[in-house]
């Protein structure tokens, strides 16, 4: 079972403040203008309607439908990632573990949690805050996550061939043609090594997960090919 408790690099423990708040203070901590965190099950719909629209649309093929992003939010939320723009989900990567060294169909129903390898199903941005960045930020941001599991080694993905530049420009490397088909579509399998600690740069807002919030400071987005 996969934990946080090695993310110690970016713990900041939140103390309660003994000044008291406004009400419209307090309102407006509620709902954070940009926050990223771990996606559950209550998400699922949103992540399903950003899917929808942008793989369906283009391939007639989804990769994750609902019962499956609902699956895997279930088993492993911790491995899911998601960037919501005052409470609205704009971003979002699901992810879940894989014990062998390539990827097989299993993979994409299965989650291993003994496996060293996180297999990354799906990196989506809604439409509306496409061409903005925010798609290699995010990867960037789970990929320095992942190095605080100590348990995973490396990260795999399968996408067309068309997205091969931008897994690439994130430090992704060609593996070869992935036995998986989906239909008529065929994909390259690309990978990512986990080593070393997590780098405590680019980015903006907070990353919250269970029981921490996870800072990182300000950088600049030096990225805008989108997905």
């Amino acid at each position: 079972i996969m934990s946080v408790a090695g993310a110690q690099p970016f713990i900041k423990i939140m103390q309660p403040s003994s000044q008291p708040v406004s009400p419209g203070i307090q309102r407006r901590h509620t709902l954070p203008a940009s926050e990223v965190r771990p996606l559950n099950t209550q998400d699922a719909i949103s992540v399903y309607e950003i899917e929808r629209e942008a793989f369906i649309s283009v391939s007639g093929e989804c990769p994750l439908y609902l019962d499956e992003v609902r699956h895997f939010l279930t088993l492993c939320p911790e491995l899911s990632m998601g960037w919501f723009e005052e409470g609205r989900l704009v971003a979002f990567i699901i992810g879940s573990l894989w014990d062998q060294d390539r990827l097989t169909t299993d993979a994409l129903t299965i989650h291993k949690p003994r496996g060293s390898t996180v297999h990354i199903h799906v990196l989506a941005v809604h439409r509306t805050f496409r061409q903005q960045g925010k798609g290699p930020i995010l990867m960037w941001r789970y990929l320095q996550y992942l190095r605080c599991l100590p348990n995973v080694r490396r990260a795999v993905l399968m996408c067309e061939d068309v997205l091969i530049p931008f897994y690439c420009k994130s430090g992704f490397k060609v593996l070869g043609r992935c036995a998986i088909t989906v239909g008529h579509l065929t994909f390259t399998e690309m990978r990512y090594s986990i080593s070393g600690h997590a780098y405590m740069r680019r980015n903006s807002e907070a990353i919250r997960f269970p029981q921490h919030p996870l800072s990182l400071p300000v950088a600049i987005n030096d990225e805008q090919v989108e997905v």
